[in-house]
This record gives C-alpha cells, sequence and structure tokens, in this order.
C-alpha cells in the first residue's frame, strides 16, 4: 500500500528524479504546525493515503486553513468528512470543493483513476443507510478503488440480494451496512469468498439503542471472514476496504 516511497525510488532508478530531489522529499518536515492543527505531511508516505480531515467539530475557518497547509504541501486531493452544509459553504467560496450532501463528504481535486485488484462492493439493508453507505464509497473511491453500490438489499427481502451474487462473488471485498438487528453482514458473509467489512448503522426504533443491536450482532456473527468498524462509521470501512482492495505480496 505504501506506493509514494516505491514510486519515488522507481523515479530515481529510471533517472527522471535526481538523489538530491528525492532526499528533500524524504527530508521534508513531517507535519506542519499551524496552531489550533499539527497537520501530518507525512501519511501518505508512511501510509500510502493522505491524512483525511474530519469536519466535525472544526470551524470553517480551521477546516480551510488546513486544506490550505496540505495544498501548499504538495497534497492536492483532500477528502473531508462529516462536513456540515454551513461549513462546505464557506470552503466552497475559498476553494472548489465537490460536496456531497447527504454524506456530508466534502472532495478537493477530484477522483483517481480506479487501481485497486478488483470493485468494492457495498450492500445496505435499506435506503435510509444510504448516507454511511455513500460516506464510505466516497471514501474507497477518492483513495483509488473502483465501487459498485448495491442499496436496499436487506434480509426483510433477502430475494433482492440473491438477485445479485455475481457481483457479491467477483468482488474483491465487500462492505455490508446496514441497522435494526444487522443481519445483512451474516447473510453476505455466508455468501461471498471475499473479506468483508459489516458497519451497524443507527437506523432503527427505540430498541435498536441507536445501532447497538446492529453492532453486537455483527460482532457476534457465525459467518467467517466478517470485521466490524463503529457504528455508522463509514469512513472507517471505506479506507479499509479500500487497503485491502490494494494488498500486494510483499518482499
Amino acid at each position: 500500500m505504501n506506493s509514494e516511497i516505491r514510486k519515488l525510488l522507481e523515479s530515481v532508478q529510471a533517472g527522471k528524479t535526481s538523489v538530491d530531489e528525492a532526499l528533500l522529499q524524504i527530508k521534508m518536515s513531517p507535519f506542519e504546525d499551524i496552531g489550533y492543527a499539527k497537520v501530518d505531511l507525512h501519511r501518505k508516505v508512511r501510509q500510502g493515503a493522505a491524512e483525511v480531515i474530519y469536519g466535525a467539530g472544526k470551524t470553517p475557518e480551521q477546516i480551510v486553513g488546513i486544506i490550505e497547509t496540505m495544498r501548499q504541501h504538495g497534497q492536492d486531493r483532500i477528502l473531508i468528512t462529516r462536513l456540515s452544509k454551513e461549513a462546505a459553504d464557506y470552503v466552497s467560496a475559498h476553494t472548489p470543493l465537490d460536496y456531497r450532501e447527504a454524506a456530508k463528504v466534502g472532495i478537493v481535486g477530484g477522483f483517481p483513476e480506479s487501481d485497486g485488484i478488483g470493485r468494492i462492493v457495498i450492500a445496505t439493508g435499506g435506503t435510509s443507510d444510504i448516507p454511511v453507505a455513500e460516506e464510505a464509497a466516497l471514501t474507497a473511491e477518492i483513495l483509488g478503488s473502483q465501487v459498485v453500490r448495491l442499496y436496499d438489499v436487506g434480509v426483510s427481502g433477502v430475494h433482492r440480494l440473491l438477485a445479485h451474487m455475481e457481483l457479491i462473488m467477483g468482488a474483491s471485498v465487500i462492505i455490508a451496512i446496514a441497522g435494526m438487528e444487522g443481519a445483512l453482514a451474516s447473510v453476505v458473509g455466508g455468501l461471498a469468498d471475499c473479506p468483508v467489512i459489516a458497519v451497524p448503522t443507527s437506523v432503527g426504533y427505540g430498541a435498536s439503542f441507536g445501532g447497538v443491536s446492529a453492532l453486537l450482532s455483527m460482532l457476534n456473527s457465525c459467518a467467517s471472514g466478517v470485521s466490524v468498524v463503529n457504528i455508522d462509521n463509514g469512513f472507517g470501512a471505506g479506507y479499509l476496504a479500500n487497503m485491502i482492495n490494494h494488498m500486494e505480496v510483499k518482499p
């Protein structure tokens, strides 16, 4: 997944980048302190993906300041999660922003070409789970994965899911997103031959306890190969799915 260092070394090997230029990039300050934030400038080098801005709890002015710092250091593609419409309007006045209101996601710099080993399939139990699903989908797409959306295929009408077995069996990783009792993850896990990432959502009536019931159901899944992220954590699921979709054999 750490492709940035590999690309830099291959560029030196090919004579496209000098040793001194490469050394300068590696020696670049690992973070910049702008008072209210210490912007991680080396995360892409370490992990293969740049720092993501978590918009909730930050003022619009702080978000713009972090974006400007990242862009000044060569980060031209930036993901902002949990971004309110009001904050997005402010950010848009300072830099071009692709804002997806349902997912509360903002994107600076557009999407790259997908280069993963396969496709990520994102399945939801119901239409009400789509905001979380879109956060997952947009996260995976901005990181370079191809995503197939398979929405409203919950267990109350399981034939809707079974009608898409070709997609399920052809995925490199599946994200199963559901509220209520969270049964979708177990069903998908029992059908697929790839890793399944379960995302419980806060969708449901009183006894769902804001997603806790779905979380516990998914944690207790009897299907092998199912992992679980936190309630409504579409970003975490999309990020992990992208990492799986970019796995390579390490020497």
